[in-house]
């Protein structure tokens, strides 16, 4: 027999069998549905990270005061430090830190910065935003930050800052915007310089900063900043850094009092931590499937009962067994290929609608956080076309071994 034929059979099979069919085809339907919505999840969310671990700059170093023998501390740059250490003395970074690392010749640039809160004022609308004060002269050599509109700051500036995007546009009840006048702590500063991100981060010459934080001593950092200047070196780097300042702090590894943090290696991390997860939702979405297949096998053993005297009558007229096998293989096939088509569809469109269920979270802002790939797709379609060849294969096989006589007396 053809397999032309053998085809037009097994679709006469799910056309006759209407309700059977579709309710084993609405359980693929389900599984394909549930793995497009979950590996479109994670795809997006791991190239939404992606891109925001990219601004980071895998070539730059942050040192922060206090230690974890837990693992490395990862912290906001510019931010406020909050170490942890085992002794009630505060540590501090200061200017005899900064000199010991102009001694390592593989380090390109360093940069110190403080910060803290501070209240803000424009037009008579007041606020707390975060401050950052860094070291003007090599900053722009150092930071990741993109601008929007104006400038960075430079080695000449005193009473001007750098904001951030949602500063500018959206904290005040009017924008704030390029030579526009603000106060900071009640002295005046000018804006030179929007970002092109989503803060309400002040940025500022560390010396200025000095002035406004009066928690703040002069020559003492919340967090330095390093460049390195070969990315392949950065671990022989930060060994080189570690024995450095352990020198010039008088610790070892028992009394080790700062710690160092690479933006690679937490973009690392947080990579392996996402494939993980979306590897976990994977595995989750997978058991719908495996339903699904139990419900085609079950069709195909009803089928192969129902069918019986049809396969002996197939038989008597000289049908062999593999055209009875590949006309319930086909069958299975068309169930599960239907399945899947329809489950891609759902799938796609549930993705659709997440970034509206989960605009709140905040890896789904700056971006979607769904992103459905062809791969995805086509691995959807053939897992549910497999599912149906392996699930009912045992039934087609039984069913293509039946002998004649015995199907033919089948009642």
């Amino acid at each position: 027999m053809k397999l032309s034929k053998c085809f037009k059979h097994a679709f006469n099979m799910v056309i006759h069998s209407k309700l059977r069919s579709w309710l084993t085809i609405i359980g693929i339907v389900i599984g394909v549905a549930s793995v497009i919505a979950i590996t479109s999840l994670g795809a997006g969310m791991q190239q939404s990270l992606e891109s925001q671990m990219s601004g980071l700059g895998s070539d730059l170093l942050t040192i922060t005061p206090g230690y974890s023998k837990g693992g490395s501390m990862f912290r906001n740059r510019g931010g406020d430090s909050g170490s942890s250490t085992a002794t009630e003395e505060e540590i501090l970074l200061d200017r005899t830190d900064v000199q010991a690392l102009k001694g390592i010749s593989d380090i390109a640039f360093i940069e110190t910065e403080v910060g803290g809160k501070v209240d803000v004022s424009f037009l008579g609308k007041m606020g707390s935003v975060s401050l950052t004060g860094v070291d003007q002269k090599v900053w722009s050599d150092v930071t990741t930050a993109v601008i929007a509109e104006g400038r960075l700051l430079d080695s000449a500036d005193q009473n001007v800052v750098v904001i951030g995007g949602n500063l500018a546009s959206s904290f005040f009840d009017q924008p704030l915007g390029i030579n526009k006048m603000f106060t900071i702590e009640g002295s005046a500063f000018r804006v030179v310089g929007v970002l092109d991100d989503t803060s309400t981060r002040i940025y500022m010459p560390i010396q200025m900063t000095y002035q406004l934080l009066e928690d703040k001593d002069t020559d003492i950092y919340d967090s330095i900043i390093l460049k390195v200047k070969d990315e392949e070196m950065l671990d022989e780097t930060i060994l080189k850094i570690e024995k450095k300042l352990k020198i010039s702090r008088h610790v070892t590894d028992k009394d080790r009092d700062f710690s160092i943090s690479s933006s690679k290696q937490m973009m690392e991390t947080r990579m392996e931590m996402m494939g993980s997860v979306s590897l976990f939702l994977t595995a989750i979405a997978a058991v719908s499937l495996i339903v699904g297949a139990v419900g085609i096998a079950n069709t195909m053993f009803t089928s192969v009962l129902e069918k019986t005297k049809e396969i002996g009558i197939m038989k008597a007229i000289g049908a062999k067994n593999r055209d009875i096998l590949s006309i319930f293989l086909f069958n299975a096939a068309l169930i599960g290929l239907v399945g899947g088509l329809i489950g891609v569809l759902c799938g796609v469109g549930v993705s659709s609608m997440m970034p509206m269920l989960m605009g709140s979270m905040p890896m789904s802002r700056g971006g979607s956080i769904t992103l459905v790939t062809l791969n995805s797709v086509m691995l959807a379609l053939g897992v549910s076309v497999a599912v149906g060849i392996i699930a009912g294969f045992i039934p087609a096989y039984n069913g293509s071994k039946l002998k004649p006589v015995d199907a033919l007396r089948y009642e």
